[in-house]
């Protein structure tokens, strides 16, 4: 079990999202006020290529290990910056198969659906911090770092503090790829 260590939105197109009191998860729509909300693709990329496309990125995560991580190595990084809804602490968001499903609070069911991949504006926010995001596996594949987006199944109130429990999907489990 985890838990939300803070949780962010934002009205515009940016990178990154102010940290909020609470946000509001609606069901098959995304976060309350946040300018990825809707039943179709709203990022700006997906919108370009397919805006008719179901939205599979309602909302991002981020493990607070990773922040932590860059900061170490000389990022200015906190909360939000890279653009995530909720940072989580105690989950390896990373290592959960695609259908994990997140209850998070006392009502909000999140199901993960990918993995986020850095964007042109993370590079723009500070020089180098695109390749800090990924790496390369034993295959040589690369692999973001950078959280995982999810769709939500049910919604309610979501703030700093509360539980995040996960539920694998029933095997064969299929590893997280691009959303």
């Amino acid at each position: 079990m985890g838990n939300v260590l803070a949780v962010c939105m934002c009205k515009n197109h940016q990178l990154s999202k102010k940290i909020v009191d609470f946000i509001f998860l609606v069901k098959g729509e995304g976060v309350e006020d946040d300018i990825h909300r809707g039943i179709t693709v709203q990022h700006q990329l997906g919108v370009k290529e397919d805006p008719t496309q179901p939205n599979l990125r309602q909302v991002h995560l981020i493990q607070y290990e990773l922040i932590q991580e860059l900061q170490n190595k000389g990022f200015d990084v906190k909360s939000g910056t890279l653009g995530e809804n909720i940072t989580t602490a105690g989950i390896e968001l990373l290592s959960l198969p695609t259908g994990t499903i997140a209850h998070i609070g006392k009502e909000a069911k999140i199901e993960i659906t990918g993995l986020r991949f850095p964007c042109v504006q993370i590079n723009q926010y500070q020089k180098g911090l695109a390749a800090a995001v990924v790496e390369r596996n034993e295959n040589g594949k690369i692999v973001s770092k950078i959280g995982v987006m999810g769709v939500i199944l049910k919604g309610g109130k979501v703030e700093a503090g509360d539980k995040i429990e996960v539920f694998l999907p029933p095997q064969p489990h299929k590893p997280l790829e691009r959303v």
